[in-house]
């Protein structure tokens, strides 16, 4: 009886030899902590051994094709794989997306994050959003869709101004570090660049996360054990929510307005809750 896997027809091997011509530094422990961070999950055959399917390749390339050409973080891939995973598995369509998403005039924007024009009038006078030509970027409508969410808590505009100037200086020290390949001649050398740039802008964002969670956890405040930079916002606004039990029973309840704090599986972090 031969090993036959649950899905999936291709061994890890198969794979490599697939996306290697156009991802020449894939390699099998590059896909073994794509797993581990979460970002594809293959099928096992009965004696353990990782089974891909087509799909699974497809979404392999997506996530290789967004670090190599956009020099995305994971965890920014992560969060567009959750919200469009279907587009993944059609590079066109993925494009096609990333085309739609690549500007957003001020209707949309207001229209698409639910703010209002002075909402958005105070986002730009502070720094968190600014506007190129007449258009916003995908990161002007990520910022006002958060600062929506924080204004359920009474945060406003101006209290982020530490926030903005944290990310500056976090962003020149980022420059500082690579300045030494950008001044380097040759072909590549910019590209090389900013894909360390974006892979050391990855760990300093997963720092910062830690360190703010430890900072809580010293406060008095810690809300269970949480991975660093795998957050999830609900920005939905019907009204509140139970969110796997209310507060009286220890868990981290989602607060009026309709947002909580998740982890990205969509698991609610809860209070006590024993970490994975």
């Amino acid at each position: 009886m031969t090993d036959q896997a649950p899905r999936g027809q291709f061994g890890i091997g198969e794979v490599l030899a697939q996306l290697r011509p156009e991802f020449p530094d894939i390699s099998t422990s590059k896909i073994r902590f794509l797993e581990a961070e979460g970002l594809i999950e293959p099928a096992r055959s009965h004696s353990g051994y990782r089974r891909f399917s087509a799909p699974d390749i497809a979404r392999l390339r997506y996530i290789l094709t967004m670090q190599r050409d956009s020099y995305l973080p994971l965890r920014v891939i992560r969060e567009r794989l959750a919200d469009g995973g279907d587009a993944a598995a059609d590079p066109s369509q993925a494009n096609s997306a990333e085309r739609a998403a690549a500007g957003l005039t001020r209707h949309q924007l207001l229209d698409a994050a639910d703010i209002s024009d002075a909402e958005l009038t105070e986002l730009e006078d502070y720094g968190l959003i600014r506007r190129v030509g007449r258009q916003y970027g995908r990161d002007a409508l990520a910022v006002a869709r958060a600062v929506a969410a924080l204004h359920q808590y009474g945060v406003q505009a101006r209290h982020l101004r530490a926030v903005k100037a944290s990310a500056d200086r976090e962003a020149n020290l980022v420059e500082q570090v690579v300045a030494p390949q950008l001044r380097q001649r040759g072909p590549g050398a910019r590209d090389a660049a900013a894909r360390t740039a974006w892979q050391i802008a990855d760990l300093t964002l997963r720092l910062h996360a830690t360190l703010v969670e430890s900072a809580l956890a010293e406060a008095g405040l810690a809300c269970g054990p949480l991975r660093s930079g795998e957050y999830e916002l609900d920005t939905g606004r019907s009204g509140p929510e139970a969110a796997n039990g209310d507060s009286s029973a220890g868990g981290c309840g989602r607060p009026p307005g309709g947002y909580g704090c998740t982890l990205a599986g969509g698991e609610v972090a809860s209070r006590g809750s024993p970490g994975t």
